[in-house]
């Protein structure tokens, strides 16, 4: 007879309910694609009398996720708690050295800890598989460590947050301001009742980590990627942006240069006509640039309970399908020892130019000193446009918007710093990046 393939659920919230439905209710179909059936033997929830719709008689509880890990009558640990220190950090490293395949759905984890694990994997000869913690239900994990292998990947980048996405979209498509789709996000379940992690960037830059890595073949660098959050994104650059023919999106952007790799996440315009313009709500899209295969977009669920379980499922069948867990590739495309030190790249000219919005006192010589201060650091401008007046008599701020040619950061920072300095600014300039992708 066959023998199944045991496992452990550490973390019965959402997602975990939902692989555990899967996992009963596909049981037939998972035997026949897998050559043996997969079977929930251990589990551990913090509340072991709430009713989560699903069988658990079967199971064994755990008072914890490291109990679990020590002793469960288990093959492979599946970690779906979160957070990047313990109990899950113990739990995964427990259950690596006694020799147990894992998965996780845990990016904030594998961006802090990530090489530390998958080189314990590799030593106890164990499976790590972490597709659900980038983009949700879409397999980018599998893409870039298997599917494009041979190929020489340029860059990486794209939509890795839902709840950035859905407040975006809101915004340009109802005109409501952040701060009230925030609110209605959290309302709705879509962004958590302290939204930071989200909305400032945190989290597409832990997702971004783990895509530079297995993309560059680098070691992990959460630590050394620019980060910019969309709470800063007003209805006034929402509006400036479609008139400019672009949309606004919270992107992680990972791209290779000659002297080291650039890695950043920050509000960025795009083309209107662009594939990745067209991603709307919670969806997460993931553009890949390489020299064999061209460009590749997947796009799909980024979030939910059934989509991330989906991914988990997906890594829990490789495994079942891989008997002695040596038919995979290392958790990082490569062994750990031979990925190479990360190297950040130095400053270099943005190739698609900066948007700008600064609201200025209305007098003389403004226009005339914004231009001068522009040239003076050898930004060329696309266009610059100062917002009409209306027929009031009132003397009232004016919005002038700017949008350059290709440039460094530098450039526009010490631009900007000048122009400050002239006193006639009210409030904080705006800067957004325009990205131009190639197809998308």
């Amino acid at each position: 007879m066959t023998t199944a393939l045991r496992i452990g659920v550490a973390g019965l919230g959402t997602v975990g309910a939902a692989l555990v439905a899967i996992l009963e209710d596909r049981r037939s179909l998972l035997t026949s694609i897998c050559g043996r059936p997969i079977e929930v033997r251990a589990v551990t929830a913090r509340n072991r009398d709430k009713d989560r719709g699903i069988d658990l008689s079967g199971a064994q509880w755990f008072d914890n996720a490291l109990d679990l890990a020590q002793d469960g009558d288990i093959d492979v640990f599946v970690e779906l708690i979160g957070g990047e220190g313990d109990p899950a950090h113990s739990a995964i490293r427990t259950a690596l050295q006694r020799g147990l395949h894992v998965v996780t759905a845990n990016k904030a984890l594998l961006a802090r800890h990530g090489l530390e694990l998958a080189g314990l994997a590799e030593r106890q000869g164990v499976i790590l598989n972490y597709e659900a913690a980038v983009a949700g239900g879409i397999p980018v994990i599998k893409t870039l460590r298997e599917s494009l292998s041979g190929n020489r990947v340029g860059r990486v980048f794209g939509i890795l947050n839902g709840t950035c996405n859905y407040i975006l979209t809101r915004m340009e498509n109802e005109g409501i301001s952040f701060a009230d789709c925030l609110e209605d996000a959290q309302r709705l379940g879509y962004a958590e009742a302290d939204p930071t992690f989200d909305i400032e960037g945190n989290d597409t830059a832990h997702k971004l980590a783990i895509l530079t890595s297995l993309a560059f073949g680098t070691e992990m660098a959460a630590d050394e990627i620019y980060l910019e959050g969309i709470s800063n994104i007003s209805q006034d650059d929402i509006r400036a942006a479609a008139d400019l023919g672009y949309r606004i999106k919270l992107l992680g952007v990972a791209q290779r240069t000659e002297s080291g790799i650039e890695q950043r996440v920050h509000p960025t315009m795009v083309p209107l006509d662009s594939t990745i313009a067209q991603v709307d709500g919670v969806t997460n899209a993931v553009a890949i640039e390489s020299d064999v295969v061209g460009e590749l977009l997947l796009t799909g669920p980024g979030a939910g309970g059934e989509a991330t379980a989906s991914a988990v499922m997906g890594d829990l069948a490789d495994i079942a399908k891989s008997r002695s867990g040596n038919q995979q590739a290392p958790a990082f495309g490569q062994p750990v020892t031979s990925l190479q030190p990360y190297r950040r790249a130095r400053m270099r000219s943005h190739e698609g130019g900066y948007f700008i919005r600064m609201t200025v006192e209305d007098r003389a010589g403004v226009f005339a000193s914004i231009a001068s201060r522009m040239a003076e650091n050898a930004i060329s401008l696309e266009s610059i446009v100062q917002k009409p007046k209306t027929h009031s008599t009132e003397i009232r701020p004016q919005t002038v918007i700017l949008v350059t040619h290709e440039t460094t950061e530098a450039s526009i920072r010490t631009a900007i710093a000048a122009i400050e300095a002239e006193g006639y600014l009210t409030g904080a300039a705006q800067v957004i990046r325009i990205e131009r992708p190639k197809h998308t």
